[in-house]
């Protein structure tokens, strides 16, 4: 008799700006759920053991009642990672939230429905006016001594001239971030757009923090713990042998982690 063998993750772990993960809930699944995180936290210890960890039920059908909520933050805390609030969706997630005893974070829910293609609101309508009286025309040698109007300043990315030390964050807000030295381990960068890296990534880099699929992270030298765009992840331990140490770049592709050497 065959077996049908499920591949996919009963929970789907994204990396958040501030270093909170935000595991959003596909499985029901409590046992399943629990032994993928120990796997995590068993893998890259540094990086996920003792996490602070957002609980998302957004991606069920429906609010799990208490008891088996209840059920899921023991099992997670036992395996090495601290649930720390609920994600907010619905009124049955608040009450949920009040019975467990946790607060509730917006802002996971801001970001999974801009991921899920829900339509922003309608802007205000365009104010009505009066239609204004055209001013008389101004002579022609008035208008050729008219300064031309200044062209917007381009948009600066974040340069970061000092190495990034163990347990510094640098956050690159709406912008790339260019580091010229080092990212120690332990250390992290993080920005809205690419990070480019011009010494030795050996912590952790985050690209895209915002959503931005398009990121990119480039760096010289690659030993980083854990690389990230977009939420989504890849561990030292994932990463082939061949590319450690080496000039890469990182790019998301079908919601995948790619990484190949630059030479």
């Amino acid at each position: 008799m065959n077996v049908a063998v499920d591949y996919e993750q009963a929970g789907e772990l994204k990396i958040g700006q501030v270093g909170i993960a935000n595991l959003r809930i596909r499985t029901l699944d409590v046992e399943r759920l629990v032994e993928e995180m120990r796997s995590r936290v068993q893998r890259a210890p540094n990086m996920f053991g003792r996490a602070a960890v957002v609980i998302d039920f957004g991606g069920l059908s429906q609010t799990p009642d208490a008891g088996t909520a209840q059920a899921l933050l023991d099992g997670l805390r036992a395996a090495g990672v601290l649930p720390v609030a609920l994600a907010y969706g619905t009124s049955e997630t608040d009450r949920l939230a009040q019975a467990l005893g946790l607060p509730l974070l917006a802002k996971f829910r801001a970001s999974y429905e801009r991921a899920d293609g829900a339509a922003p609101e309608a802007p205000p309508p365009p104010r009505r006016e009066a239609p204004a009286v055209a001013p008389a025309p101004e002579p022609a040698r008035a208008r050729a001594a008219a300064p031309a109007a200044a062209a917007p300043a381009a948009s600066v990315g974040m340069i970061q001239s000092a190495p990034v030390r163990s347990g510094q964050q640098i956050y690159a807000d709406n912008r790339d971030l260019t580091v010229l030295t080092t990212v120690g381990a332990g250390a992290e960068v993080i920005a809205d757009g690419s990070v480019h890296i011009y010494g030795p990534l050996r912590g952790r880099a985050l690209a895209g923090a915002q959503g931005n699929e398009k990121a990119r992270i480039f760096c010289r030298e690659f030993h980083a713990e854990l690389v990230a765009i977009a939420g989504h992840y890849k561990v030292l331990e994932d990463i082939p042998k061949e590319l450690r140490g080496k000039a890469v770049q990182i790019w998301l592709e079908d919601e995948q982690i790619k990484i190949a050497a630059l030479d």
